[in-house]
């Protein structure tokens, strides 16, 4: 289980060391393209959370990332233990849900910079833990569909 904790912790770190970059290097709503028309790095700041939903609830948002994190690591101990995709997918989650509270908690704000225009659609602004994040719950989906289905097919 180590080499997962190791792997949340490269997250974090990998998550908070861009952030700094952003927000010592460039100015708030600087944006550098990197891909016109489709890849910015735009520094963006958010009190709230996906897509900018319950903006300032910083109160909600620990008590939530608490929560989570214990569940998290109750789950990693006790039904991850057998399975590595599970074990790397809540790793993700765990690094990413830490990375964003650690701004929340001294920044009182999340720093997000990675900026994509999908077919004229401008995506909200995101960061590596909101990656990880979203890379996390993706795995954990899958892994329930490949469960579910390797116990209907012993049925």
């Amino acid at each position: 289980m180590k080499r997962y904790y190791i792997l949340a912790l490269l997250v974090i770190i990998f998550d908070q060391w861009t952030k700094w970059l952003i927000d010592k290097k460039m100015e708030i709503y600087e944006s550098i393209p990197i891909i016109n028309n489709f890849f910015y790095i735009t520094s963006h700041r958010n009190t709230g959370a996906a897509w900018g939903i319950l903006k300032g609830q910083m109160i909600f948002f620990y008590i939530i990332t608490v929560v989570v994190v214990i569940g998290i690591i109750y789950y990693m101990q006790t039904h991850a233990k057998e399975n590595k995709l599970l074990a790397i997918s809540l790793s993700l989650i765990l690094g990413g849900a830490i990375g964003n509270f650690i701004d929340r908690l001294f920044r009182k704000e999340v720093v997000d910079f990675l900026d994509f225009i999908i077919i004229n659609y401008d995506f909200p602004i995101f960061n590596v833990a909101d990656s990880a994040l979203s890379v996390g719950v993706i795995l954990v989906l899958l892994v329930t569909f490949l469960d579910e289905r390797k116990a209907k097919e012993r049925k």
